[in-house]
């Protein structure tokens, strides 16, 4: 599990810089949640949490979808999400 976490890490890192929409997406969430109004996000914290975030949805999918595996179905729910996301948690 560990491996296969730093080969995503190692892909997601050695990407090309986030989509100018996506780093908007993410900008506008973060400032949903600041206390103060003036707060800012430096450019390259923004690039890092869009990485970061990008790399936390690729990896719940991917563990929600080895969980449905192993329950042998075919198809992914939230059930499964679910199920993964207090370890996904504890390892982010």
């Amino acid at each position: 599990m560990d491996q296969q976490w730093r080969a995503n890490f190692k892909r997601v890192r050695g990407e090309r810089p986030p989509p100018s929409k996506h780093l908007a997406t993410v900008g506008k969430l973060l400032a949903m949640h600041f206390k103060d109004e003036k707060t800012k996000v430096n450019a390259d914290a923004l690039k890092l949490m869009t990485s970061l975030l990008r790399l936390f949805v690729t990896e719940a999918a991917m563990r929600a979808g080895r969980q449905a595996e192993s329950e042998a179905v075919d198809v992914v729910d939230v059930a499964h999400l679910e199920k993964v996301l207090p370890q996904l948690l504890l390892d982010f």
